[in-house]
């Protein structure tokens, strides 16, 4: 993820074009060097030019994807078949269904209910602050998507930050490094979770099983590492929490909100999205049809009950743009399994690590966590799936989900929620994050729940079912 392409100079676009044409196609002369088909070679080389945009020139990246796909269809390396088979279109029903209903859950006010129960808390402490803000935004996120999340804690550390004159910007940050990590708990945090729980056949109860009691663990583990971190500040809170209530004062203004409609819509959703396996099996239906089919019934059903805001759903809430960007992507990450790239690296892969097989776990773990540090962990899981699944080990799919999510902490650009709240933080107060500010904590949390998910995987490996058959 790039700065503003505007802000760059004529120089500087012309350096990073040529960066990208050069890399794009010297990979390609190594593949065919190595002995990669042309097919091999030319879906190498388009899938590298997409990978390199997101990087190079964000704002760019639905532009050339549209183009490396008429690139694949032009060389007969993709067919329109294919191409429609490769989109995921389940997976973009499944995120579209999940926009329109958590638009909805704003406007009932679900979310402001949730601020406002915090705001409230009596005997408010800077520790029981960040604890409150820790938990909060990992849990949200489980629930609603990471962005969805981050907007509405952003706003109660701005309420409480400016109520107590204190800086904001520690806290927003902790509230993100929980985010992040929050948002591995479940298929509904994170489209990295939907994708990887669709390509491998895991269900929602998987997650729950698999995923979340190594999420909590990891996110007790970054809650400590940011209670040391931030003690200065958190102390500091804690006397102007002191003296704000010496002076009869809270931390800001309490509103009574109608949050039982909010939140029992949510927990509709949650019951269908968490219950459709079984579903599946009464009903003799398809594999993951009433996973996709959930949110879609809820948002129907929203949208006829709120009519008169039906439309605004699906235009405003919906981010058209990015869902059309991971359809193009899916589209030419799947041209590499077709053409037979990914069995090649992992037939290569597996023979490098011949008789070291427990190396595959951190390996994946930790390239996963470091690729997503500086790329849109969609695309970076969209690369890397194919490889896993030719892997075939079920602790792999869940170690790329961890390093996927983990990894977001590492850099300010990691992940979209990171994106999102720099904007707010200078949007309110002109004033934005240094580079190593964010590095400094966000390396070390990234690593200490890196570790974490290693050791909870390594244990829980043996354990694991083998994965679906067709899976």
């Amino acid at each position: 993820m790039s700065e503003d392409d505007g802000a760059l100079s004529a120089r500087g676009v012309a350096v990073r074009v040529a960066l990208l044409l050069a890399t794009s196609l010297l990979a390609s002369w190594l593949a065919q060097r190595a002995g990669f088909e042309p097919a091999q070679v030319v879906s190498v080389g388009t899938f590298l030019a997409i990978i390199l945009t997101t990087l190079l020139f964000w704002k760019l990246r639905l532009a050339v994807a549209f183009l490396g796909v008429a690139v694949l269809l032009g060389c007969r390396v993709l067919t329109l078949k294919s191409f429609i088979e490769s989109t995921q279109l389940e997976i973009i029903l499944f995120l579209v269904g999940m926009m329109i209903t958590v638009g909805a859950l704003k406007e009932l006010g679900f979310f402001t209910w949730i601020i406002q129960s915090v705001i409230g808390m009596r005997n408010m402490t800077g520790p029981l602050f960040v604890v409150s803000l820790v938990f909060l935004s990992a849990l949200m996120s489980c629930v609603v998507d990471e962005v969805t999340s981050i907007v509405f804690v952003s706003a109660l550390v701005f309420q409480v930050c400016d109520a107590l004159k204190v800086r904001a910007t520690p806290f927003l940050i902790i509230a993100v490094l929980a985010t992040n990590i929050g948002s591995s708990g479940t298929m509904l945090g994170n489209p990295v979770g939907i994708l990887i729980g669709y390509r491998a056949g895991l269900t929602f109860e998987d997650f729950m099983v698999w995923a979340f009691p190594v999420m909590l663990v990891s996110v007790c583990a970054g809650l400590g590492v940011v209670l040391v971190y931030y003690r200065r500040q958190i102390a500091e809170l804690t006397e102007r929490l002191r003296a704000r209530r010496l002076m009869g004062l809270g931390l800001g203004p309490l509103v009574q909100v109608r949050y039982r409609r909010g939140l029992l819509i949510l927990l509709a959703l949650i019951a269908m999205v968490g219950s459709h396996h079984r579903l599946e099996r009464l009903l003799d239906l398809q594999t993951n049809t009433m996973l996709i089919v959930a949110p879609l019934v809820v948002a129907g059903v929203l949208m006829v009950w709120r009519r008169h805001r039906a439309r605004h759903y699906v235009e405003a809430e919906v981010e058209w743009w990015t869902l059309l960007f991971f359809m193009m992507l899916f589209a030419v990450a799947g041209t590499l399994e077709r053409t037979g790239v990914t069995t090649r690296i992992a037939t290569d892969f597996t023979r490098s690590f011949a008789g070291r097989g427990g190396l595959l776990l951190p390996v994946i773990l930790f390239t996963s966590a470091v690729g997503s540090a500086f790329l849109d962990n969609v695309v970076f899981v969209a690369a890397m799936s194919p490889l896993v699944k030719e892997l075939g080990s079920t602790a792999l799919w869940w170690a790329l989900l961890f390093g996927a999510c983990f990894g977001g902490n590492i850099t300010m650009i990691g992940s979209t929620a990171n994106i999102v709240a720099l904007g707010m933080l200078e949007k309110r107060y002109r004033a934005g994050v240094h580079f190593l500010e964010w590095l400094k904590v966000g390396a070390l949390v990234g690593l200490v729940t890196c570790l974490v998910a290693w050791a909870a995987l390594t244990l829980l490996a043996p354990l694991m079912p083998a994965l679906p058959p067709g899976r």
